[in-house]
């Protein structure tokens, strides 16, 4: 191609602008590799018919795992009978299999029954939580939440109004409404 003049015709600029115009080269969006991914969509009775059976597996993983909460009736460990049905083989089979590793377990751990019950998954009989996180704080005045602590008197309190009514408060009250709650603190 020619460089460009002051003296070249149109026909020069156009065979130019043709040249380095890019509008009929093929510009795909997609990569001409990709394709589709082959998944498709549970519909609710799948999606239900999963759930189920990854519950049942969870609860058979549990109900031979031995750690599942005895019933205590004057020493003696019972299986729960609700109704009063004929037995069924397999569900008979499977709970003295239960009955069968639980007592092994409370053979294994001694005395610790005698203490109180061990904490396990299934077993709700266990000491709460003393963790700073866990303790819910209320109010001192209304007994509801307080998300609020004064720095003054260090009674917590809901909101503004109580805050205002803990400020016009006599020391003396204050001081037992520490007390109550087990946050007073004596000088000796």
């Amino acid at each position: 191609m020619a460089p460009l003049t002051t003296g070249s015709d149109e026909k020069t600029h156009q065979a130019l602008l043709d040249e380095l115009d890019i509008y009929p080269i093929p510009k795909p969006f997609r990569n001409p590799h990709w394709k589709a991914a082959q998944r498709r969509n549970k519909n609710v009775k799948q999606i239900i018919a999963d759930a189920t059976r990854k519950e049942a597996s969870v609860m058979a993983t549990q109900n031979n795992s031995g750690v599942s909460t005895p019933v205590l009736t004057g020493g003696a460990v019972t299986p729960i009978n609700a109704s009063h049905r004929a037995p069924n083989i397999a569900q008979a089979a499977q709970s003295l299999s239960t009955l069968v590793l639980e007592k092994n377990s409370r053979a294994a751990m001694g005395s610790a029954l005698a203490n109180g019950p061990a904490a396990t998954y299934t077993n709700i009989e266990s000491a709460p939580s003393f963790h700073p996180s866990s303790q819910r704080r209320y109010c001192d005045i209304t007994g509801l939440p307080a998300p609020y602590t004064d720095p003054k008197t260090r009674l917590r309190y809901h909101n503004k109004e109580v805050f205002g009514s803990i400020r016009t408060m006599p020391s003396n009250i204050t001081e037992g409404f520490l007390a109550a709650r087990g946050a007073h603190t004596v000088l000796k």
